[in-house]
């Protein structure tokens, strides 16, 4: 992702997908994106200014993305645009306050923005929880869930089974990753076709689980229809951190132009010993082998530098290998493989990695094409 704004963006001819992010003054607002999409270390975070007025982030990756990130006084009639204009409001609590003004708060946008928008969605991230001992964490956040909803029910009963998502959330470890991955699930209008690449790519390499991850913020934008375990999930963001740190030192030795040409925008790329160069095809479902000539894999007229590493989880005995692709120059295949398979049937996992990238690269263009005619 990238929270610079592009010329196509700031001009309109692009259509961003709008999420607003409010809550109360010193809640993490903007601590949460800066840390996400901007790569702030968390220990500097503390030191951030209170936002004093609507911020707009530009984030490009899977889908163009619009993030306003607005001060703790703003009101429905002090925003200066229409809630309908908006997909997702991501609220923001911090986990030891008073809920009594948040909660206030969270009710009056719910209740303006079903009125004007009923489809938006409404997600609530308990926020900080690493200032509280696990049972603390785990009663605030209970609480805070049943204060919300006896305020809605107090509004109207109508809103008994409004559909309002929780998340216990924290910069310091992974699980505000996961709730923003779990927010742009529901934006992503491609969500079904990439999680079919991803079942197609496990299916024919014996993989148990694999994750379509954006490169920068670590997010998650599409994974395989099995369930995602935790320990996973983290393991996949740790090594992505340890390739976007170390990546930048190394570049491909080849002397081939066309494979040394790296990408526009660069991409964590691993030490070369790690590193492999696959081509680009034609339409072709994940997995399925060209019969003839004709469907072989047609390089792009630019061709780029696709960078791929592996780490074995088991170095002590045949285990599970930790294989990272890079698939668009903001997107990346992360996938946990047999050991046997990742060493003795290779090619058969790269040549899976060159259909699935030109599936995504297919569906990512038609959807930027989509949001440029919109």
């Amino acid at each position: 992702m990238s929270s610079s704004s592009s010329a196509a963006s700031s001009n309109g001819t692009i259509r961003r997908t709008k999420i607003l992010f409010l809550g109360m003054r010193r809640s993490g607002k903007t601590s949460i994106l800066k840390v996400l999409f901007d790569d702030l270390p968390v220990k500097q975070a503390f030191y951030l200014e209170p936002t004093m007025r609507v911020s707009k982030h530009f984030i490009d990756t899977v889908i163009p993305l619009e993030i306003w990130d607005c001060p703790g006084n703003i009101t429905v009639d002090t925003l200066g645009a229409s809630l309908a204009d908006f997909s997702t409001i991501v609220f923001v609590i911090d986990i030891r306050d008073l809920y009594q003004h948040p909660v206030s708060k969270l009710v009056e946008f719910i209740v303006a923005a079903c009125q004007i928008n009923p489809d938006i969605n409404f997600e609530v991230f308990v926020h900080k929880a690493e200032r509280l001992q696990e049972d603390d964490k785990i009663e605030n956040f209970r609480q805070i869930h049943e204060r919300v909803m006896d305020r809605l029910i107090d509004e109207s009963p109508e809103y008994e089974q409004f559909p309002l998502n929780f998340h216990l959330t924290s910069i310091y470890d992974h699980s505000l990753r996961e709730a923003i991955s779990r927010v742009l699930h529901k934006l992503i209008d491609s969500l079904p076709f990439l999680e079919e690449l991803l079942n197609v790519f496990c299916s024919n390499t014996a993989s148990p689980k694999a994750f379509l991850f954006d490169t920068l913020s670590k997010i998650h934008v599409a994974t395989d229809t099995s369930p995602v375990d935790k320990a996973t999930h983290n393991l996949c963001c740790d090594y992505l951190s340890m390739l976007n740190s170390f990546g930048p030192l190394y570049r491909s030795n080849s002397n081939d132009p066309r494979t040394s040409r790296i990408s526009p925008t660069p991409a964590p790329t691993p030490p070369p010993t790690a590193t492999t160069s696959t081509p680009t095809s034609g339409i072709t479902p994940v997995g399925t082998p060209p019969l003839t000539s004709s469907t072989s894999p047609v390089p792009f007229s630019k061709p780029h530098f696709y960078p791929s590493a592996a780490t074995s989880l088991s170095p002590s005995r045949p285990g599970t290998t930790l294989t990272y692709h890079l698939v668009t120059p903001h997107l990346a295949l992360l996938a946990l493989l047999p050991t046997t398979v990742y060493e003795l049937r290779r090619g058969l996992v790269e040549w899976n990695v060159v259909w699935f990238r030109e599936g995504v690269r297919e569906i990512w263009e038609s959807g930027m094409r989509g949001g440029s005619e919109s």
